[in-house]
């Protein structure tokens, strides 16, 4: 089956991650996943939810927020903050991002203190919630390096990704992106830990309904996706540097096109950390 932009089916869009994209926060990250790009960003404020101290609970506490700016769609979209509330999409969202993270997080270790995830949709073509949880990842990461001399402990157990998948054409195909996801059969997306256990499934049929054979298709190229995305995360973390404002990519298609902000390389060889 020829995909849309030239892609296999089992072969993920560019990659593409810029560490220290805000100033301002103790860690973020500008995760690209083809044309879908996310800013992810992490910052630690004293204090609990009041849930928390009201039942006695021991450590700290970590959430999520999760937003799309107006024009990061084809159509204009309008602010959440306009209408009033967040919409249904919205939260599912961003809960789903922070019970992954807080699966990976020893709250016990964080002391009386809340890790806010903050993930912004700068574009949007599929694949929004997947790429902000791999972001948040990196950016978690970076936070939890900083913050251990602080602690006294790193509380970050291990690194996180997440990918869809779906049934497209008949064909399990990985990573869709918006022209396949709002025409596949099934829509899949999944969250997987380094160590290979799976922290979420979450998988619908738009149509109808997929087989056993079929699911096993999908949840094998996501778990090849995420390993991919895992091993793009220790790359950024095992070379030389850990400095900010660096970039690194998976981009090994020629064919696919160019990053229209600036080519970074087409292989791992043009790693700048």
């Amino acid at each position: 089956m020829e995909r849309c932009d030239g892609r296999k089916n089992d072969q993920l869009r560019k990659v593409w991650f810029q560490k220290g994209y805000l100033s301002n926060p103790l860690a973020s990250v500008l995760i690209e996943m083809g044309n879908t790009r996310v800013c992810c960003s992490v910052t630690l404020e004293p204090g609990v939810p009041n849930w928390m101290r009201a039942q006695k609970v021991a450590g700290g506490w970590l959430t999520c927020e999760y937003g799309m700016l107006p024009a990061s769609t084809h159509n204009r979209m309008r602010r959440e903050s306009t209408a009033g509330k967040p919409s249904g999409r919205t939260l599912e969202i961003q809960r789903l991002i922070g019970r992954s993270l807080r699966a990976v997080v020893d709250l016990e270790k964080l002391g009386s203190n809340t890790i806010y995830i903050d993930c912004d949709v700068i574009n949007a073509d599929g694949g929004t919630r997947c790429a902000s949880i791999t972001g948040a990842s990196v950016a978690l990461s970076m936070a939890m390096h900083r913050l251990s001399r602080k602690l006294g402990c790193n509380p970050l157990k291990e690194k996180i990704a997440a990918v869809s998948v779906g049934m497209f054409k008949g064909e399990a195909v990985l990573d869709l992106n918006y022209e396949e996801d709002s025409n596949a059969e099934v829509d899949m997306n999944v969250v997987m830990t380094e160590s290979g256990k799976f922290i979420e499934i979450q998988g619908t049929a738009e149509e109808n309904p997929f087989s056993y054979e079929e699911m096993e298709q999908m949840l094998s190229l996501a778990k090849s996706g995420c390993e991919t995305l895992l091993d793009l995360q220790n790359k950024l973390f095992t070379s030389k540097s850990n400095g900010d404002n660096k970039k690194h990519s998976n981009n090994k298609n020629k064919n696919l096109r160019k990053d229209p902000l600036g080519s970074i390389g087409d292989a791992f060889a043009d790693l700048e950390l």
